[in-house]
């Protein structure tokens, strides 16, 4: 565990370093990496649908993992890619409709499966239609043959696998991916992760699947891509995880989510800096205006641009760090969940109710500062008494606007 000292800044971090309930600002450290060998470039010519691409390859062989394992980098704008296992992508109803049918069409065999709409596999390939989304989930064996050549002509009605660098560049140039969790939770801290990526560290995090936390259902999936994100991007990985004691504190100073958020994304950027300080750009997901988080910087990260914008998580940068998050999250929550011999649900839901009032029964309203956010309504709600209500949400766009104006 890294802790760096930012006293001079508000006093944030003036808590008991002990304490990992606390504040903790912590990264993986730079891993060594192995040699890489080089194949000169060789060109391929390959054939999509009626298309002829030439595509511009480097062949490197990766001994990092102790196992010589050959794959692909991009050179030119249209990609070869290792090969995939997993594919995820969001469906209307009528997609859904039309998918089920061509399934049915190739001799797919279908079977029952919780929370799905329908499940069905054929040799070693699974199509899985989701209820949640609706998303399809396809993974095995020929996962890259079955999305470029049934799913998104006949279903989708676009060619995007492949083309990640003909329609979002910006997502492959170095920069660093930002994003919380918690912050709608009444369970649990509030986690704020950064990661870098370039065109190497975003085309592997692509091909491990990586995408947004909230379109993963599964903790250990979350664990394991997690995991992956750690070793792809070089250890250039930061998390700032705000325990609730410390964050009820944090919170009646600042008075505001979003310049709290601010400080924690600031936080973030500057010990990324600290190991990366060429990267010239920061990408997260709008919560405020971005002087929220440029106010909170220090000196040494004045230079670099902080861009914000809705649904940032479609970048792989900030969807890897939503995952890196999320994982500090959910271990955070097991942990004080078995301590307290109670199971912490994620959420405002009538379970995380009731979970609460189970917790002051026994040990008083006051004991919802250890474990919850209590500016939140369910505080109130809970222990009337002790937590008053929250006032009305302010728009913070419209104020915006109103002192440009």
């Amino acid at each position: 565990m890294i802790v760096r000292d930012h006293r001079h800044d508000l006093g944030l971090l003036e808590h008991k370093l002990g304490d990992e309930d606390g504040v903790r600002i912590t990264g993986l450290a730079p891993r060594e990496i192995a040699a890489m060998a080089t194949i000169p470039t060789q060109q391929v010519t390959t054939k999509f649908g009626c298309f002829e691409r030439h595509r511009y390859t480097q062949i490197t062989t990766d001994f990092s993992s102790g196992i010589a394992e050959p794959f692909l980098i991009c050179t030119s704008s249209v990609l070869i890619y290792a090969s995939m296992n997993s594919y995820t992508h969001a469906l209307t109803h009528e997609q859904v409709r039309k998918l089920r049918a061509l399934l049915q069409e190739s001799g797919f065999e279908f079977a029952p499966k919780e929370w799905t709409i329908f499940f069905a596999q054929k040799n070693k390939l699974s199509v899985a239609a989701y209820e949640k989304g609706p998303k399809v989930l396809v993974q095995g064996r020929g996962v890259e043959e079955f999305v470029q050549f049934e799913l998104e002509p006949k279903i989708l009605g676009e060619a995007e696998l492949g083309y990640e660098e003909v329609h979002s560049p910006k997502m492959f140039e170095p920069h660093f991916g930002v994003d919380e969790s918690g912050k709608g939770d009444f369970f649990g801290p509030l986690v704020i992760s950064g990661v870098y990526t370039d065109h190497g560290i975003a085309r592997k995090l692509l091909d491990a699947g990586v995408v947004d936390s909230k379109r993963i259902g599964s903790d250990a999936r979350i664990r394991t891509l997690a995991d992956t994100i750690r070793k792809s991007s070089q250890g250039l990985v930061e998390t700032v995880l705000i325990g609730p004691a410390k964050y009820n504190d944090l919170y009646e100073k600042f008075s505001n989510l979003n310049r709290l958020l601010g400080w924690g994304h600031a936080r973030v950027i500057e010990n990324l800096l600290e190991r990366k300080p060429a990267c010239a750009r920061s990408l997260s997901d709008q919560f405020a205006d971005a002087r929220v988080i440029k106010e909170s910087l220090l000196r040494r990260a004045r230079h670099i641009v902080i861009e914000q914008r809705p649904r940032a998580e479609s970048d792989v940068a900030v969807a890897a760090a939503s995952i890196i998050a999320r994982e500090a999250f959910i271990n955070w929550l097991e942990r004080k969940g078995k301590e307290l011999g109670v199971r912490l649900e994620r959420g405002v839901s009538p379970g995380v109710k009731e979970t609460a009032r189970k917790l002051v029964d026994a040990n008083g309203s006051e004991a919802l500062r250890d474990v919850a956010k209590v500016h939140f309504r369910t505080a109130h709600e809970i222990a009337p008494e002790r937590y008053t209500a929250p006032p009305p949400r302010e728009d913070w766009r419209r104020r915006t606007r109103d002192v440009r104006a």
